[in-house]
């Protein structure tokens, strides 16, 4: 563990990515993945991160869910959640048989999509129940496989969600069993895969303590804070972070010399 954060500045980031991605998910019920990532790359090694943020987000869930105490909406979450089961798998077979420079840029080009998108207005536009369960399902497993891949199973099923149309409180009933339940097949799938190793068990123990810190601190300014001010920080974040993710695989390449 000790050659994965070589030193203090390390140390200090992975804290920090822990602690803002947990007061992310707290505050909205998911994110861990699209923070933690764009900190965690740059002082862990590639095939530690999805696997700790995975883990992590976990966490950030269970603590969310005592914060809020949120009413969950199974039996619109049920299709979501059948075709996230069933993507996991295929996010975890693609974790093994990626590169670490083809995940560092995954990952980054989709923080800086998402980021974008968010800032573009582009999800004002609303599609009500075109395509039923079966187009909800089939975003549940665009969702599992990214979950399973990197961590990141919520934006999907958000995007879906507020394309749908309705209050963010019944979206959040949606998405966020979506994200608890995919998430912890996620982690027990990349234990089983041989994903979770000893290093990225210590980095959990480092950061588990931040991220629920966090956690429960957004969970209890959900109702309080401007999220309009709050939406534009964090998509900021994103897309800093997903920016330096790219050129620094860039940079790894050889294409900036």
């Amino acid at each position: 563990m000790l050659a994965s954060l070589p030193d203090v500045s390390s140390l200090a980031i992975l804290l920090l990515g822990a602690l803002t991605a947990g007061f992310v998910t707290g505050f909205a019920g998911f994110g861990t993945g699209l923070v933690a990532s764009g900190f965690w790359f740059h002082v862990l090694p590639a095939a530690t991160v999805p696997p700790l943020v995975v883990m992590a987000s976990v966490a950030a869930q269970l603590v969310s869910l005592i914060g809020l105490r949120p009413r969950f909406d199974w039996p619109r979450a049920a299709p979501y959640l059948i075709g996230g089961i069933l993507g996991v798998p295929l996010g975890v077979m693609a974790l093994a048989a990626a590169s670490p420079t083809l995940l560092r840029t995954a990952v980054g080009v989709f923080l800086v999509l998402y980021a974008l998108v968010q800032f573009s207005g582009v999800l004002r536009l609303q599609i009500g129940g075109w395509g039923g369960r079966s187009s909800d399902a089939a975003v549940g497993i665009g969702g599992g496989i990214m979950g399973g891949f990197a961590g990141l199973s919520g934006p999907l099923p958000l995007i879906w969600l507020q394309l749908r149309g309705g209050p963010a409180t019944g979206q959040r009933a949606v998405y966020q069993p979506f994200n608890l339940i995919v998430l912890a097949a996620a982690s027990a799938g990349m234990a089983l895969g041989g994903q979770v190793d000893t290093a990225v068990l210590t980095a959990l123990l480092f950061s588990v303590p931040a991220t629920v810190v966090g956690a429960w601190t957004g969970a209890r300014l959900y109702h309080k804070a401007s999220e309009s001010l709050f939406r534009r920080v964090v998509l900021s974040l994103l897309l800093l972070s997903g920016v330096m993710l790219v050129l620094q695989s860039l940079g790894r390449n050889g294409v900036f010399g």
